[in-house]
């Protein structure tokens, strides 16, 4: 009996780690900032304000039980505030990932030290195919990449090799038309609990999933995180909110409206781990 409790608690302890965490990275926005990509022009972001939403989320990551580490602005780089895109980071090993966005190529190496100095294993994908993390959805079950503009299948391919010896199942699946990331429309609730939009669960990539479906109009809500014991959501979306809560969770609103006028979304502004 006790072998067999052991074993179940193994078994939870795994699947939770894909939103149970000690560490998070994050990085200063620049003031460069303002030439951020975007699929569509809803004005610069104001950079004073997008600083103090940031500290903010820094502030309500803590709160959440997390030690975080906060980087020096990169000015050369105006998306690197957005690190989640340079790398995957599993309990065993952080990969580093090849962005599919040719101006942001170089803000997976910045990343890299970091990596190293909290890691063991440390792997850096070097190609030719293209991965961004905001493809990448980790649930309690496999780790789930949506094909997009900026993920390309040879990216998913050379992810999956490198997760091999660790036994991670690697599963790519089709983003819908006009999609920038897989994460813009997805999150993880618990470790077989997704927040979708309409159209991305309808896309079949959840099947064996609950879903929780966004509200229709609050499509932007769909990028949450859940972090611990508390479900990050963006200010803004009530009737989801409320949704989220009936579905058993507790949720914090966060500030994300600068960073939404560049395609940043919550879960964009940092690298979540517990490194074993």
């Amino acid at each position: 009996m006790a072998t067999q409790e052991a074993h179940r608690r193994e078994i939870r302890l795994v699947s939770e780690a894909s939103f149970r965490f000690t560490h998070a990275i994050t990085r200063r926005p620049p003031r460069s900032a303002v030439m951020g990509l975007r699929a569509e022009n809803q004005g610069d972001p104001d950079i004073d304000t997008m600083l103090v939403h940031h500290q903010q989320y820094v502030e309500a990551m803590e709160g959440a039980g997390v030690s975080v580490t906060v980087l020096d602005a990169l000015e050369e780089f105006p998306d690197s505030l957005f690190v989640e895109d340079t790398a995957l980071c599993l309990p065993e090993v952080a990969v580093v990932l090849r962005p599919g966005a040719p101006t942001r190529a170089g803000e997976s190496a910045a990343m890299a030290p970091a990596l190293a100095s909290v890691y063991s294993t440390v792997i850096e994908l070097v190609g030719p195919g293209t991965i961004e993390g905001g493809d990448i959805l980790t649930t309690g079950r496999e780790v789930l990449v949506g094909l997009s503009e900026r993920t390309t299948l040879a990216g998913v391919e050379e992810l999956s090799k490198a997760l091999a010896p660790w036994g991670y199942s690697v599963r790519g699946v089709e983003t819908p038309a006009g999609v920038l990331h897989f994460k813009t429309e997805s999150s993880l609730l618990a470790d077989t609990t997704i927040l979708a939009t309409r159209q991305l669960a309808d896309s079949g990539a959840f099947e064996g999933y609950t879903v929780v479906e966004v509200q229709p109009g609050e499509e932007a809500a769909a990028n949450s995180i859940r972090v611990n014991d508390v479900v990050f959501m963006p200010q803004g979306f009530p009737g989801t909110v409320a949704r989220v809560r009936e579905a058993g969770f507790s949720v914090v609103e966060l500030p994300n409206s600068e960073c939404h006028k560049i395609d940043g979304g919550l879960s964009c502004l940092s690298l979540r781990f517990s490194p074993s």
